[in-house]
């Protein structure tokens, strides 16, 4: 195997590792990372890729994400409370504001992206990126 697919393999599993621990953490997210961890095992393993997609637990969002560039509801809701969460736990510990300003700015970026993906099939962009 070669160098770029072990670095592939070994950040879908981190990615997929994050993601499980999102699924139970309150503040971490899940889908961003089972999304990356189905980037990269399609670069590294097209097996592992298959296997995620089929998963009982993300198999249904990442399937949504890449057919159709969905994000649900949910998720959505999900991402934005986390966000501001930890946009609150930055404000509130960091030591310089350019700590908040930072985060503040991706974190608006991040949601503004997330917020504008469709929530339903058929309901705007066919593919994530067209």
């Amino acid at each position: 195997m070669k160098l770029n697919a072990h670095f592939y393999r070994l950040l879908g599993f981190a990615a997929l590792g994050l993601a499980t621990l999102g699924a139970v953490l309150p503040l971490l997210p899940t889908v961003p990372f089972v999304i990356l961890a189905a980037w990269a095992f399609s670069k590294s393993s097209p097996e592992l890729h298959e296997k995620l997609r089929q998963s009982p637990v993300f198999g249904a969002a990442l399937r949504d994400w890449e057919e159709h560039g969905v994000i649900s509801t949910r998720a959505k809701l999900a991402a934005v409370i986390g966000m501001a969460i930890s946009f609150a736990l930055v404000l509130l510990l960091s030591p310089t504001p350019w700590g908040p300003a930072i985060a503040g700015a991706a974190m608006l970026g991040s949601g503004a992206y997330v917020l504008t993906r469709p929530s339903v099939r058929g309901e705007g962009r066919s593919r994530p990126g067209e």
